[in-house]
């Protein structure tokens, strides 16, 4: 993966972003709130400083949708397509991995939330590590 300069945007292109620093904390969410927020078994995300996270069209578009106490999630409000969550008292967002203009950029390196997963859709033997619950655990 290269340094900096990844781009991204949503389905219907309405909101473009960069990233202007290396993702980190790259993984697979298994947890219930990701699943239903992307209506699919895990999400592929990564972290940057929020800083990093460049929106360079459409932020008027972006709708925002506080998920929990812990934190919100950014979508667009055109097409639906989920953009990031971001931790209310935290400065880093987590954006979705699948949204970059080039995702094999940035491949996971693990599991969270593991315990959460949908038994029909256990992760592949890619040998990442599982944590059950969040990073570190």
């Amino acid at each position: 993966m290269g340094g900096a300069d990844l781009t991204g945007g949503c389905l219907c292109g309405t909101v473009r972003y960069r990233l202007t620093a290396r993702p980190f904390d790259l993984g697979w969410c298994h947890c219930r709130m990701c699943q239903l927020n992307s209506g699919s078994p895990a999400m592929a995300f990564g972290s940057v400083e929020a800083i990093d996270y460049d929106i360079e069209r459409g932020a008027d578009a972006i709708r925002r949708y506080r998920s929990s106490e812990k934190g919100e999630r950014w979508f667009c409000g055109t097409c639906g397509t989920p953009l990031l969550f971001r931790e209310v008292e935290g400065s880093t967002y987590d954006f979705s991995v699948a949204t970059l203009d080039h995702p094999e950029a940035a491949p996971p390196a693990i599991h969270i939330h593991y315990t959460s997963h949908i038994p029909w859709a256990a992760a592949a033997d890619d040998g990442l590590p599982r944590h059950p619950q969040g990073r570190g655990t």
